[in-house]
């Protein structure tokens, strides 16, 4: 068994399921949220600042969206690994 913990950054401009997601996250042994924010911008400055293991970004955020976000953290922080979250919002069915 490895004594290693994952450093997480999680970004989601929704607070309800930033939320969820860090609660969730912090119930896992050897996962440690390090921040939280719910702007690419601030994402950005976070991880350089953090240098976590993960960020764990959606895709869908007003002002940097998270593709953007992901190439400008990606770029600064080449150790990170970037894991993308979307949900689809299908009003047809």
């Amino acid at each position: 068994m490895s004594d290693t913990t994952t450093d997480i950054l999680v970004v989601d401009d929704h607070p309800l399921f930033r939320e969820g997601v860090v609660h969730s996250l912090q119930l896992v042994p050897g996962f440690r949220v390090v921040g939280e924010t719910a702007s690419g911008e601030e994402a950005l400055a976070m991880a350089i600042r953090l240098l976590p293991d993960v960020v764990l970004l959606d895709v869908n955020m007003p002002g940097w969206n998270g593709i953007v976000t992901a190439e400008k953290i990606a770029l600064a922080c080449p150790s990170t690994a970037i894991v993308m979250l979307t949900g689809a919002d299908d009003k047809d069915k």
